[in-house]
């Protein structure tokens, strides 16, 4: 039997029509990725080489990783890397996929930091926010703090990757903000879980992420006031909070910020007009 020969654009056109089919919420980009990441190619040139015959094994390769997403792996994971921002970070199945949402949390710190701030990051995962602000903010320090060994060491290979950024940003081990317990900062900014259990079966791609990242309990913001608490442990007044909220928890965090003598409350929205972060300084 002859074996099928097609080009990278009728394998695009096919991997898109088949993700889309398996519940895809982005099928082209996920097949334009998916099949660049196989061939070692820009996505660019996927439409300038698009007439090129794939070889057998090109194809194998192609289908081995777009069968994958149709699995709803996270396309990250299947890549081992996700932009962020200005860097490409390493993510692995031990931390969560690093979202455009957060980048709303980034852009509020970057803009309300004072000049050379001490910054924690609570829950720093792949080091996204972290490496991220004092990537956009060279005047800064950031200390990232993580519970999981697992995902601490992704966080570590960030910042290897990233070598500009070594004098001014520290990883730490650390529940909570144990490991800085009787130092001062000037910002803390925390992605903290903010799901509820019932969102892991609403939401069944969310599977391939750690679950201790996503979920938060029965109210999605148990987190939020753990993280506002011992905030308020190392700020000085005026120091500035920023957090990264789910959808309809903004109003609520305000009222945890309140009710820790946090004042001066915004919200930023993200791209799909939600309120995604919340900031407040301590009073």
């Amino acid at each position: 039997m002859a074996t099928e020969v097609l080009t990278i654009t009728e394998v695009l056109q096919r991997s898109t029509s088949w993700l889309e089919g398996k519940g895809s919420d982005t099928p082209r980009l996920d097949a334009e990725i998916l099949i660049g990441h196989a061939l070692g190619l820009e996505r660019i040139a996927l439409y300038t080489e698009g007439e090129r015959p794939l070889t057998p094994d090109e194809l194998a390769a192609c289908r081995a990783l777009v069968a994958r997403r149709g699995e709803m792996v996270p396309v990250a994971h299947i890549t081992g890397t996700r932009a962020f921002g200005r860097l490409q970070l390493e993510v692995t199945p031990d931390v969560l996929v690093p979202r455009p949402d957060t980048e709303v949390i980034v852009d509020l710190v970057v803009e309300m930091a004072p000049h050379g701030a001490r910054i924690v990051d609570w829950g720093t995962g792949s080091g996204a926010i972290a490496l991220s602000v004092a990537d956009l903010r060279p005047d800064v320090t950031v200390v990232g703090l993580e519970r999981s060994p697992a995902a601490l060491a992704v966080a570590e290979r960030n910042l290897v990757a990233n070598p500009a950024l070594a004098d001014c940003v520290r990883l730490l081990q650390s529940d909570g903000m144990a490991a800085v317990a009787g130092e001062r900062f000037d910002v803390v900014v925390s992605n903290p879980p903010y799901l509820v259990p019932e969102d892991l079966e609403r939401f069944p791609a969310l599977r391939h992420e750690p679950e201790e990242a996503l979920v938060s309990g029965p109210v999605g913001t148990e987190d939020h006031a753990r993280v506002i608490a011992e905030a308020a442990g190392v700020l000085d007044p005026g120091g500035l909070i920023v957090l990264e909220v789910g959808q309809g928890q903004a109003d609520d965090v305000m009222a945890l910020l309140s009710a820790n003598a946090f004042g001066e409350c915004v919200t930023r929205l993200d791209l799909a007009g939600i309120a995604r972060a919340v900031a407040g300084r301590r009073t």
